[in-house]
């Protein structure tokens, strides 16, 4: 009709308009035609019908359009309530509520259509507690007390839901029974949610117990709200009851099995929804993500790359949730070329920050530092999720100083972020690993003022970071601090800090005390006490647990467990027993179990025994320096020089190269590492000077050097030299003129400190008046008095 030049009636121009409204939304068809209609309207003069501008303004609104909604408003000679209203929902739904809010309150009249859509537009941009106060405003009588509507209230209570403060649903709740909209099938299905949602199951089942009217929307809430409290068994029973099920429905419950960590069942539901559903009934976005996310939790790559495969041959757009959740599949399941590739076709645009997280991570599990930090800094909005990874991944790796450094940077001016509590927890981990106190302490004070402090997983982190610096009276404290919320991990971590700090008794109530707890042990928290047990002597104690471990608590000993026992039976002299422990394993011997009764032998100067500990160790690490070292020694210990000799020649024939040790001390935030004759120490002459004169004053105090322990053929006064210049000597010489009197001294040591060492620092505790704490390879000494916790039993 328009092309051929006839002018178009105002019926015409209607007709066009409810066309219009019949098209998707937000398409360019359907913009263009709005623009069309509005060039007809403006060339025809047809301004004077209310009920055409109207339904005009009311096309522009539904395609986005508010700047023309907004002008043909203005250029109205007439306006009604409906045109008011049209404007307001044109900006509410682009969500600009601030014109909204402008226009709103320009209205000469608000009736339950402009509240609500101001509702709508509020809960639309996440201002769900405006959204909430805003119907307050609409029930005030100045406001002239407007009635919500059902559609209120739906819009209000699913606000209330996001927000999930339950005392204000409970109001709204009161408000509906005011109004008589409790039968309401849609408002009381907004109730369930929200309840469910606030976590209320109680009032959740109250309302669902009293609908009248039950329609599927209510049947998948409460599928829901047994899959959030935990109880899947009612979720499945109340799925396999119902007659039709919706793709909300099957969503529930994949959704639901996903999250509560039935990935299996949530694989084995989606099959089903393929096989037993309509071919109206597709999977969409939700079912997707969430089968994908089951895939990743399994690690079942073979399954995500068919679902992959589905998608791709149904044409579904892999796109937002859906592209982010196949790659953090691919991550998490060892495909992460193929994420990588998702990523570079697709693009950044569609990625939300926990696709490239994923990716990010994957990396980090391959161990592939460098493209896990291009990864990293390619990510433009990092969120504390993406800082964490990056952290937990260089602390997992051993890069310590690159976790410092990275947490320096995230919560300083660079990432302004806010660490959560897995940030602080692998932090302390990091300090742990580096036995430094200054950095723990430091990692402490941020978790005290975050309120991380209170969290198990920091709480277990505290324990063991103090634990290992060599504080245990710090570790109690944090232990004590979760007195309601103790986990597994908070007991064993305890009593592992307890057992390598000497306290055996004390560790062994612990583990009793846990028991009247009724939480049960596991595998870790076994090794705890064996080691408790080991360290004390306490040979009965440990048998005793053993048998529980297996006969109660039914758990299958591991190589960890097997060398604690040997090691037990070695320390207390059992040498045959040891041995014989270890050929009824049902598993072979690894080098630990091996070496731990090699070490017993060398204590206790059985050299047939040792021998064929050694060869044994030698066959599984054929290059083992420990075992050369252990058994020259025990040859030594037992006169037997040229054997050792013939043991060091092979050595070096053989290339293999002892461990050095070293000792390292923190002092003032800076880390000093020694070695034995340690001449690069810039501080080394005032060091040798102030250890010479300890040297003269314990000499005095009854201490005699251990020179039998120096295997070489050398004059007694060159003997005392090197005795005098082992790198824990040399670690506690510097600070003792490096630190205030009295101050404590923490050493750390990588082997284990020998004999000699361990009785001099006895009589260096006593002479300057401090308690010296050494960490040695095996367990902490802590000196005090000229005593030593271990009570010579190490």
């Amino acid at each position: 009709m328009m092309d051929a030049h006839v002018p178009p009636s105002s019926h015409t121009l209607l007709e066009l308009c409810t066309n219009l409204l019949q098209t998707p939304l937000k398409s360019n068809n359907a913009r263009f035609t709005a623009q069309l209609v509005h060039c007809r309207v403006i060339k025809s003069s047809l301004f004077f019908s209310v009920y055409l501008i109207n339904n005009l303004m009311n096309a522009y609104s539904k395609t986005g359009n508010a700047l023309h909604a907004r002008k043909l408003f203005d250029e109205m000679p007439l306006r009604t309530a409906f045109s008011w209203n049209t404007v307001l929902s044109a900006y509410a739904k682009r969500g600009d509520m601030s014109s909204a809010r402008e226009f709103f309150d320009q209205m000469p009249k608000k009736d339950s259509v402009s509240w609500t859509t101001m509702i709508v537009g509020f809960k639309k941009i996440g201002l769900y507690r405006k959204a909430v106060r805003t119907m307050g405003e609409m029930m005030m009588k100045e406001e002239g007390g407007v009635a919500p509507t059902q559609y209120t209230l739906t819009n209000v209570l699913a606000s209330v839901a996001a927000t999930g403060c339950v005392e204000t649903g409970r109001k709204v709740h009161t408000f509906v029974l005011k109004l008589g909209l409790s039968s309401n099938v849609s408002v009381s299905n907004s109730l369930l949610s929200m309840y469910a949602k606030c976590g209320d199951a109680k009032m959740a089942r109250v309302v669902f117990d009293r609908m009248v009217v039950r329609d599927i929307s209510s049947l998948n809430a409460v599928i829901a709200l047994h899959m959030q409290v935990g109880e899947i068994d009612l979720a499945t029973a109340q799925f396999e009851r119902m007659a039709e099920k919706d793709i909300v429905t099957w969503n529930s419950m994949i959704a639901g099995y996903n999250q509560r960590g039935y990935d299996l069942r949530a694989l084995d539901t989606f099959s089903k929804m393929l096989r037993e559903s309509s071919s109206l009934l597709s999977p969409d976005r939700f079912t997707l993500s969430s089968v994908l996310s089951a895939c990743a939790n399994l690690e079942r790559l073979s399954f995500g790359k068919q679902i992959h495969s589905h998608i791709v041959a149904t044409g579904f757009d892999i796109s937002g949730i859906v592209l982010n959740a196949m790659i953090s599949m691919y991550s998490r399941c060892g495909g992460v070329d193929t994420a990588r590739r998702l990523v570079e076709q697709r693009g950044h645009a569609d990625l939300k920050i926990e696709g490239l997280t994923a990716l990010l991570d994957g990396y980090i599990k391959l161990g592939d530092m460098n493209q896990a930090k291009v990864i990293f800094d390619s990510l433009k909005d990092r969120d504390v999720v993406a800082w964490t990874a990056m952290i937990v991944g260089y602390e997992q790796h051993g890069l310590y100083g690159e976790a410092i450094s990275l947490f320096r940077s995230m919560v300083g001016e660079e990432g302004g972020q806010r660490p959560n509590g897995y940030t602080l927890a692998a932090m302390l981990s990091v300090a742990s690993s580096l036995a430094s106190l200054s950095h723990g302490e430091q990692i402490h004070g941020s978790a005290v003022k975050s309120g991380e402090v209170y969290s198990v997983s920091v709480s277990n982190a505290l324990i063991t970071m103090y634990s290992k610096a060599g504080c245990i009276a710090s570790a109690r404290r944090a232990f004590e601090l979760i007195r309601c919320e103790r986990d597994t991990v908070s007991w064993t971590s305890m009593i592992i800090a307890l057992g390598q700090h000497g306290h055996a008794e004390e560790a062994l109530e612990l583990f009793e005390t846990m028991l009247t707890e009724r939480l049960r042990p596991d595998h870790i928290t076994y090794v705890g006490v064996f080691s408790a047990c080991t360290h004390a002597g306490l040979v009965d104690e440990g048998r005793r647990y053993f048998d529980m471990m297996k006969n109660v608590d039914k758990i299958e000993p591991t190589l960890s467990h097997y060398a604690c026992m040997v090691d037990l039976f070695g320390r207390a002299g059992l040498l045959q027993e040891a041995h014989e422990f270890i050929e009824k394993m049902p598993v072979e011997a690894d080098v630990v179990t091996w070496g731990s009764l090699l070490s017993a032998c060398r204590v206790h100067k059985n050299v047939d025994l040792g021998k064929v500990a050694a060869e044994r160790l030698l066959r599984i690490e054929p290059e083992n320096s420990g075992a050369y070292s252990a058994l020259a020694n025990l040859y030594s210990a037992c006169g037997k020089w040229d054997e050792s000799a013939k043991i060091r020649k092979s050595m070096k024939d053989g290339r293999v190269k002892k461990e050095q040790g070293f000792s390292w001390i923190e002092v003032k935030h800076k880390v000093h590492v020694f070695g034995v004759e340690d001449g690069v120490h810039p501080q080394k002459k005032e060091i040798y000077v102030t250890m010479k004169k300890i040297w003269d004053e314990i000499k005095k105090m009854g201490y005699v050097p251990d020179t039998a322990s120096v295997l070489h053929d050398l004059e007694e006064e060159v003997k005392e030299q090197i005795l005098r210049h082992h790198s824990e000597k040399l670690a506690i010489a510097f600070g003792l003129i490096s630190t205030p009197d009295k101050a404590t001294l923490r050493i750390m040591k990588n082997l284990r400190v020998c004999n000699d060492c361990h009785t001099a620092i006895k009589f260096i505790s006593k002479l300057v008046g401090r308690e010296i704490i050494v960490r040695d390879a095996t367990r902490f000494h802590h000196f005090k008095n000229g005593f030593c916790s271990c009570r010579d039993y190490w």
